[in-house]
């Protein structure tokens, strides 16, 4: 009970020293040792390393789960240290609540049929994402965060230690040049230089010693780097597979809800997989066909035996005009083009016919050109 006694009032005194050096310091009535510049430079960097590593792991948590609630949830899992429950993705919930509506309004309706289609799209996405989620959290979350709650730790402790090092030596190197002072007009205080001189080369010994063993653990902090530059090519590419599935699942359902969409309603227009604008090219913008013909399929009208016609050997109608449905909007190059609009239906006339005004549009001339040779052969055979 003594010693401990003991123990307790000499780390008193030396957290009341320590706070009389450090407030001395801020006061500017100590003078303090200054750590070296490749030294401050390390510590500068290793607070920044910690400080965006912080940033960076806190914002890449709210990208894998927008949901704060949920955030909270997984981390006190994580504290009780117990396994955190599997949980549905929007898009599987999403997939869910598609598949109950398609069996309640009717899976064999047009309508049904379409939800469960998106249904089974949104839950491979649902499972796309899922897979994604778990190995960011793997690859890339896991190093950031055994970095902040193992390196760092260990960095603060020592830096700590370093601290009141620096501290306790100040404070002898105080106490030595008021001993110095002091004898100056005494020779009574000669054992007071030698007891101050004799701590202040312990507290040297003891400082130099944990400045080396901090200077190591700053110097770490490039292997660090290292470390998470591979996790950030890790994440980037699990990133870059999320969005590729995502991008096969949905090409793969707008081809397939276009195919049922022309088998629904075969005198509408069906949307292709391709982008919605035009690429960019070199060539001129009214060399692409910036309208579709509105009808039903030539091919779908002959004969099962018979080939599909090609667009030179249909005879237009008899009444020299023909409707046709703008894909994408286009803006006119000059005076004798028009400025479309998408979803816009023109009535356009044949040659020899009058155009009426307004409806004519620069980009189906080459269709109406074709059509006009097919004429001209369908005569010219007839007369022979």
């Amino acid at each position: 009970m003594d010693f401990n006694m003991k123990k307790l009032a000499s780390d008193a005194g030396i957290f009341f020293t320590r706070a009389v050096q450090f407030t001395e310091e801020k006061f500017g009535q100590a003078e303090k040792t200054e750590l070296d510049a490749n030294f401050e430079n390390l510590l500068a960097r290793a607070d920044s390393t910690k400080n965006w590593t912080e940033k960076i792991l806190r914002q890449t948590e709210v990208l894998l789960q927008p949901n704060p609630s949920a955030r909270v949830e997984e981390f006190l899992y994580e504290k009780l240290d117990r396994k955190v429950p599997s949980r549905v993705t929007n898009g599987e919930l999403l997939a869910q609540y598609m598949a109950e509506a398609a069996s309640e309004l009717g899976p064999t309706t047009p309508y049904g049929k379409t939800l469960v289609k998106v249904a089974e799209a949104e839950k491979r996405l649902g499972a796309a994402e899922r897979d994604f989620i778990h190995t960011a959290s793997i690859n890339f979350l896991t190093p950031l965060r055994n970095f902040l709650e193992g390196d760092w730790k260990t960095i603060s402790k020592e830096r700590r230690l370093l601290q009141n090092r620096r501290l306790d030596l100040d404070a002898c190197k105080a106490r030595l040049k008021k001993a110095k002072a002091a004898e100056a007009k005494a020779t009574l205080w000669n054992d007071e230089v030698d007891k101050a001189e004799q701590e202040l080369r312990v507290a040297q010994t003891e400082f130099d010693r944990q400045a080396e063993v901090t200077r190591l653990l700053l110097e770490g902090i490039s292997s660090t780097h290292v470390n998470h530059l591979r996790c950030l090519h890790e994440f980037v590419e699990s990133q870059t597979t999320y969005y590729a599935q995502c991008y096969r699942h949905m090409l793969d359902l707008q081809k397939q809800l276009g195919s049922s969409q022309g088998a629904i309603f075969p005198g509408t227009f069906v949307g292709t997989t391709e982008p919605a604008s035009p690429p960019l090219s070199s060539t001129s913008p009214t060399t692409t066909a910036a309208t579709m013909p509105v009808g039903p399929s030539v091919a779908g009208l002959g004969p099962p035996g018979e080939a599909a016609l090609c667009l030179e050997e249909v005879a237009p109608p008899a009444s020299g005009t023909r409707k046709a449905r703008v894909l994408y909007d286009y803006e006119a190059a000059d005076s004798s083009e028009l400025a479309l609009l998408a979803d816009e239906v023109l009535l356009v006339v044949a040659c020899g016919t009058p155009p009426q005004r307004g409806l004519m549009s620069s980009a189906m001339s080459a269709p109406r050109i074709r059509t006009n040779k097919a004429l001209g052969r369908l005569q010219r055979s007839a007369q022979t």
